[in-house]
């Protein structure tokens, strides 16, 4: 008897039988005609096309293509595979990209933040900030590359040059120490006063609190942003409204949460 079975056609090119009748299904093969004895057999031109068509699926073609593929002429078979090999590529880099975030993922911070946030980050720890200050500005920065993309890097800037104000980081460690008080303690009007008038002496550092407002919806993002799932003490919570109220008296323009 000439040819092989479906079965033996199927091992021998490296594909289950299952396959080979798909193919069959989406004309990419045409079925043999059936012998004496009721079986299909495939000779060698059913087999080398089928090779054909296991290959180029193998290469990433995709199926709906294979059979225009299959019987073009050299130019446009060269022509199809330049382009199969360009897609390839790009899904590559892709693959590529995805495997750096997962890297990234090891580092949450770099995996949402650019590197000059995270290494921020890290020398507001060796500076001393508390750790949960830290967080909160992490996450903050987060949301704010999320919605306020376009100001971030500007903002980046002046806040690394808050990093150098010895007095700023006085405050910071003594607002970290008034998250403790009772909420009515005298010491946080005094506070909220001392950090407006040194950030209104100061335009540069003022930037740190105004540089992020959104030019469109800007009392919903700045909310979001500078308040972003608070879980704050009352006094921290009373420490910062009475620091935000001072700017606006001052005329430093920051939304309110309940404006439109």
């Amino acid at each position: 008897m000439n040819g092989v079975t479906i079965g033996q056609a199927a091992a021998f090119v490296g594909v289950t039988v299952k396959t080979v009748r798909h193919y069959h299904k989406l004309g990419l093969i045409e079925e043999p005609e059936r012998d004496s004895s009721g079986y299909r057999r495939y000779g060698s031109a059913d087999l080398l096309r089928l090779v054909r068509v296991r290959t180029l699926a193998g290469a990433g073609v995709p199926l709906a293509e294979i059979g225009p593929l299959i019987d073009a002429d050299a130019t446009l078979f060269a022509a199809a595979l330049a382009d199969v090999e360009r897609q390839l590529t790009e899904r590559i880099e892709e693959l590529i990209a995805r495997r750096d975030t997962l890297h990234r993922l090891a580092d949450g911070n770099r995996a949402l933040l650019p590197d000059r946030a995270v290494a921020l980050l890290e020398r507001m720890l060796g500076l001393g900030f508390p750790a949960d200050e830290v967080a909160a500005t992490r996450e903050g920065w987060v949301l704010a590359k999320a919605l306020v993309p376009e100001g971030l890097d500007d903002y980046l800037t002046h806040f690394e040059h808050s990093l150098e104000d010895t007095r700023l980081l006085a405050f910071t460690k003594r607002a970290a120490e008034a998250a403790a008080w009772e909420p009515d303690d005298p010491r946080i009007a005094e506070l909220a006063t001392a950090v407006a008038d040194h950030y209104l002496a100061n335009p540069a550092l003022l930037k740190t609190v105004t540089g992020l407002q959104a030019r469109t919806e800007a009392a919903t993002r700045y909310t979001l942003i500078a308040h972003h799932g608070e879980e704050q003490t009352p006094a921290a919570a009373r420490l910062a409204a009475l620091f935000e109220t001072k700017l606006r008296a001052a005329g430093v323009h920051i939304p309110r949460p309940d404006s439109h």
